[in-house]
């Protein structure tokens, strides 16, 4: 970048001179990632972003923004940390960039550039095996912001005051619990509108092949639109829960059920959207033994209504999952907006998603319960925890990890690692990191 005085040899030197002394820092256990990025392909998605080239800069301050978010901080800038040795490195630099060369980098990276980076990413995880591809669970999430511009506030809960909020809508693999992509924009942007988008983006990232993907969405996507678009769309299906207005309680009150078991019993009918002839199957189910315990719930769906007792019961349940998402996965990068400038707050959550897949392809390779940890407890427990050393051997760096608990089980997977990542088809040869391989010691 322009505002960084230094040539790319120049960068590549100190790095080298750098190793060659031997580092002592912290964060060392981060450079685990250096294998699930190999794996994952992640240098070659942040050139086709960066549209640059093998020793430019853009895509290490990318890698930076990557790994802050893997700690799951905001920054570890040099205004915020002066420990940051072996951090650096890293990504393939002599220092930390600032805040100031994170946002020009993510501001000149349009919407629609940093929409084709999810695709890409989404199209990776779904040849390594993250996806299954065949329920996908969809959510707005509503982000705090402090930001100073005048917006429309909204309230996650009712009895809550109201906030100002930056909207994500998020879609996931239910199955899998993985995140495949997401959209955002200013607080007016509807359910529908992002869920569109989204379908769209799937649509690229799913194999051709796939066919009666079932969508799971919540109330804010009952519309005639959206409706209308899945019904198009002969490789997607949704299932929605109806609002609760009084016409539809009196309604499902009237219609005749069938029973399935006891407490338990669905029925179908059809419905039509005010001043729409299209015709869509709303499937209710009832709960209770008897008429005065009796508790309704409607869904309406473009999918088979022959399996309704299937979605009901098995696929709806798997909406949770994004949940569980959040709840696990938020602290990466999705539960704070300190800008509403879409172009850099798209492009910081979109690197997030790449943390998010080398860190879940590590938490895979952790025993139970440790593969059930969070991502801050992933970050606390193993990305900060080890004291370490990283210096250079011939061609390897090699990074040594001090009191590294065994029942992890991280030496297996990662000591001989050039070895390891050959024998999958990988080459071991770090581009980012100036071609050299990597290896690891646990004492």
């Amino acid at each position: 970048m322009e505002c960084i005085p230094v040539t790319a040899a120049s960068i590549e030197r100190r790095v080298r001179e750098q190793l060659n002394n031997k580092v002592s820092g912290i964060y060392v256990g981060l450079w685990l990632l250096v294998a699930e990025h190999l794996r994952l392909g992640t240098w070659d998605l942040l050139k086709t972003w960066s549209e640059k080239s093998e020793t430019d800069i853009d895509s290490r301050i990318s890698m930076q923004i990557i790994h802050e978010s893997a700690l799951c901080v905001n920054r570890v800038r040099r205004k915020n940390s002066v420990c940051h040795q072996g951090f650096d490195l890293l990504n393939g630099l002599p220092f930390l960039v600032t805040d100031e060369q994170v946002h020009l980098l993510l501001n000149k990276h349009s919407v629609s550039v940093t929409k084709q980076l999810q695709i890409n990413l989404g199209k990776l995880r779904m040849a390594n095996g993250h996806y299954n591809g065949n329920i996908i669970a969809l959510d707005p999430h509503r982000i705090p912001t402090f930001s100073q511009r005048v917006m429309a506030k909204k309230k996650k809960k009712t009895k809550e005051s109201a906030k100002k909020y930056l909207q994500t809508f998020f879609s996931l693999d239910a199955e899998t619990g993985q995140p495949i992509c997401f959209t955002m924009g200013s607080p007016g942007v509807s359910a529908t509108k992002a869920t569109k988008e989204l379908s769209e983006m799937e649509l690229q990232i799913l194999p051709k092949s796939k066919k009666n993907i079932l969508f799971l969405a919540d109330t804010e996507h009952f519309t005639a639109e959206l409706f209308n678009h899945f019904e198009k769309n002969s490789a997607f299906e949704i299932l929605v829960p109806a609002p609760n207005t009084e016409k539809l309680k009196t309604l499902l009150k009237k219609i005749s059920y069938k029973r399935k078991w006891a407490g338990y019993a669905i029925a179908q009918t059809d419905y039509f959207f005010e001043g729409i002839p299209k015709k869509y199957t709303l499937i209710v189910q009832r709960s209770g033994e008897k008429r005065e315990n009796y508790q309704y719930k409607a869904f309406l769906t473009t999918g088979n209504p022959e399996l309704s007792v299937k979605m009901l019961t098995e696929h709806y349940p798997k909406r949770w999952t994004i949940e569980d998402f959040f709840n696990f996965e938020g602290n990466l990068g999705w539960n704070r907006a300190s800008t509403m400038n879409i172009n850099i707050r798209y492009g910081k959550a979109s690197l997030a998603l790449i943390a998010q897949a080398v860190v879940s392809q590590l938490k895979a390779k952790l025993p139970c319960p440790y593969n059930q940890w969070t991502a801050s407890h992933i970050a606390e427990q193993i990305f900060k925890a080890f004291d370490g050393d990283i210096k250079v051997k011939d061609d390897t760096i090699i990074v040594t990890l001090y009191n590294v608990p065994e029942n992890l089980n991280l030496r297996y997977h990662y000591e001989n690692l050039p070895q390891k990542l050959i024998r999958d088809g990988i080459n071991p040869r770090v581009p980012w990191l100036y071609n050299f391989k990597i290896d690891f010691r646990f004492k």
